[in-house]
């Protein structure tokens, strides 16, 4: 399965890029209603930076997740995938395009969902939540590179 979600920013690709790079805008990108405390942090965007989350995935259920970064080119993109988790697939690719009145920020998940065949059903739980989380993480984007670009 594939999510996509795309934005236009009044903000140059570099100054989009960089809000990326902050060592904070990781944290700052979670929405509060979501329960997750970040156990390892990003340090960077580099290939082979670690981030380890504890999660609620459905209710009381909490799950650890490790995603790996595995692609980094400043300015265009990166890219992380799940190493553990509940997602037996999960590629995300963040790309950043410069446009004549600013920028766009695409972000790409491909993604399997748990339980085979079963998963499916699942989708009508996940779909909506990611729409809601990268709303969110796009709605923090905006604001935060609009005002410094």
């Amino acid at each position: 399965m594939q999510f996509v979600k795309e934005s236009f920013f009044r903000a140059p690709v570099e100054a989009l890029f960089a809000f990326y790079e902050q060592p904070e805008a990781f944290a700052t990108l979670h929405p509060p209603w979501e329960n997750v405390e970040i156990v390892e942090g990003p340090r960077s965007l580099a290939v082979g930076t670690r981030v380890v989350l504890r999660a609620s995935v459905l209710g009381p259920f909490r799950v650890t997740l490790e995603a790996e970064h595995v692609a980094y080119r400043k300015n265009e993109c990166f890219e992380d995938v799940m190493r553990r988790g509940p997602f037996p697939h999960w590629h995300h690719r963040h790309i950043f395009t410069a446009v004549p009145t600013g920028s766009v920020l695409r972000d790409e998940v491909d993604y399997t969902l748990p339980f085979g065949p079963l998963g499916r059903l699942l989708t009508p739980l996940v779909e909506p939540r990611l729409q809601r989380m990268f709303d969110y993480r796009h709605t923090i984007t905006r604001m935060a590179v609009e005002r410094l670009g």
